[in-house]
């Protein structure tokens, strides 16, 4: 028996100037589901739950809860019917504690002039508990991006919700808090609460939804049981064709090199703690795996002069170099993508042009020191063009592109400088299939080319089925190195926590290198 629909979406239509984000798309939610939305970036999806949140406001179409028409004007319209949103985002108060956060709709509609915070404790901690036992005292500033996502779940909890939509609730997350999400979404599920789950890991789609719709270029393409359906039908619903191979061919054993590009030698990163020794060796893709907090982006954000080092030394093609910050990096051709492009990947307010360009001004200057805009926009046009960017004109403000796109312009930005070693960290969370199988080609060309690639990927199987080798961090340390005929996912794990350790080994290749 069909279960009864609680929010039905109806011809629904939304433009944002000449662009159509969505076109007569339809949508059924029936009670007591967990439901796919599936599409590439730039399909529809989060505008779409924008509407259902009370966010924009739709050209077109009718929405209907239970069976009635309503009209969503505002989030708190939204909340009052029973509707919540988790962004993708980060969209919390960073000066305001976990519990401020957490309960802040119910600060906002107090009643007492004052406000009892031993009780908001109390009642924040509860909420908080069911995910993570992450203190509600603290600011959420002091938190990391994974436990932030994990406060930002926590807020939706709060709310009466009859309609929850989760918007990549795992992008940020580790496997053991993504389990542990997955419990508390199949609890909900039993509780009666239906859900929209937007995600791009065909694998958690299909351990935990019930149905699969798929949007494409802003329109209504599909609905199905996951019992009908396959990762590979819904992949080729999505983008519109075949995707045959995910991952580009790895490095064969006769073209491997010992020559180094990149030796760090006896970095020490963290006080009290043992120096990490590594080579990213020329023309292979060098994995960086082990769970979130085990120091992995500290590692590589000290080798580029963005963490102070305690000691240790770094060559590039065995030349030594000093960084003491990141100018002295990109200067020596070592450049860094962070794994938050919207914090610090990119100036999201700018141009396409402008954000390439910031790297490194000086060669895009007069001698009167002006910025040389005619060399600003070739050199923009050339690698836009290069890696596939899709937008309207290099004037395009960053903000408006598809997750995929900014990643290719934040990536464009580091090739701008010309770089010897490019270190990227999770380069394809938030991204889709299409834009992961683009960005995993460019990784694979550069290493071809001759520059030194290193990946930091929470994505077991990105993790896999793109590097040459895997060097596995557990505590600061280095515990094990994996060759490309033993990758798995069990290897790494058994690293990454600490139940099997490989320092050895992890030396003896460096010296070997």
């Amino acid at each position: 028996m069909t279960a009864a629909a609680i929010l039905e979406i109806c011809d629904i239509s939304k433009s944002f100037g000449a662009i159509k984000a969505l076109t007569g798309v339809d949508f059924t939610l029936q009670g007591g589901e967990i439901h796919a939305l599936c599409g590439e970036n730039g399909a529809g999806k989060s505008t779409l739950m924008n509407i259902i949140a009370g966010i924009v406001q739709p050209d077109e179409g009718t929405i209907r809860l239970e069976g009635k028409e309503v009209t969503i004007a505002s989030p708190s319209a939204a909340q009052r019917l029973g509707i919540g949103l988790v962004h993708q985002e980060i969209a919390l108060c960073q000066d305001a504690t976990v519990a401020e956060n957490i309960l802040m709709a119910a600060i906002n509609n107090r009643r007492a002039p004052l406000m009892n915070f031993r009780r908001l404790y109390a009642d924040a901690q509860k909420i908080m508990d069911l995910l993570a036992p992450i203190p509600v005292e603290t600011p959420v500033a002091y938190l990391s991006i994974s436990n932030q996502q994990l406060v930002e779940i926590a807020k939706a909890l709060t709310l009466e919700c009859r309609v929850l939509m989760l918007d990549e609730p795992t992008a940020a997350l580790t496997e053991t808090e993504a389990r542990r999400l997955f419990a508390i979404v199949r609890d909900l599920k039993a509780r009666g609460i239906s859900i929209i789950y937007i995600s791009h890991r065909m694998a958690e789609i299909f351990s935990l939804c019930d149905r699969v719709t798929v949007f494409r270029d802003g329109r209504y393409v599909a609905t199905d049981s996951i019992a009908s359906v396959t990762p590979n039908d819904v992949v080729r619903k999505m983008v519109g064709r075949e995707i045959t191979q995910l991952y580009p061919q790895k490095l064969s054993p006769e073209r491997r090199s010992d020559r180094p590009v990149l030796s760090v030698g006896n970095l020490t990163y963290r006080q009290g703690s043992d120096g990490v020794s590594f080579a990213l060796r020329a023309g292979e893709i060098l994995g960086i795996g082990g769970l979130i907090g085990a120091g992995r982006s500290e590692m590589v954000q000290t080798v580029c002069g963005l963490r102070p080092k305690v000691s240790g030394s770094v060559e590039l093609n065995g030349e030594p170099v000093s960084i003491r910050n990141y100018s002295d990096a990109v200067r020596a051709g070592l450049v860094y993508l962070s794994e938050d492009r919207k914090a610090s990947g990119l100036f999201l307010d700018l141009s396409i042009a402008s954000n390439i360009s910031a790297l490194d001004l000086r060669k895009l200057t007069t001698p009167l020191g002006l910025l040389d805009r005619r060399a600003e926009a070739k050199q923009a046009t050339e690698l836009v063009e290069r890696h596939g960017v899709r937008m309207g004109g290099i004037e395009t403000q960053v903000s408006t592109l598809s997750g995929g796109n900014q990643q290719k312009v934040a990536i464009a930005r580091l090739l701008s400088v010309g770089p010897k070693v490019v270190i990227l960290d999770e380069p394809t969370r938030g991204v889709d299939v299409g834009a992961k199988v683009e960005i995993h080609r460019l990784l694979r060309d550069l290493a071809e080319r001759g520059v030194g690639v290193i990946v930091i990927s929470s994505e077991l199987p990105e993790l896999i089925g793109l590097s040459d080798r895997v060097l596995v961090i557990h505590e600061g340390a280095i515990v094990g190195e994996i060759g490309a005929d033993e990758l798995t996912e069990e290897a790494i794990m058994l690293l990454a926590s600490g139940v099997r350790q490989q320092r050895s080994n992890a030396r003896q290749a460096h010296n070997v290198a």
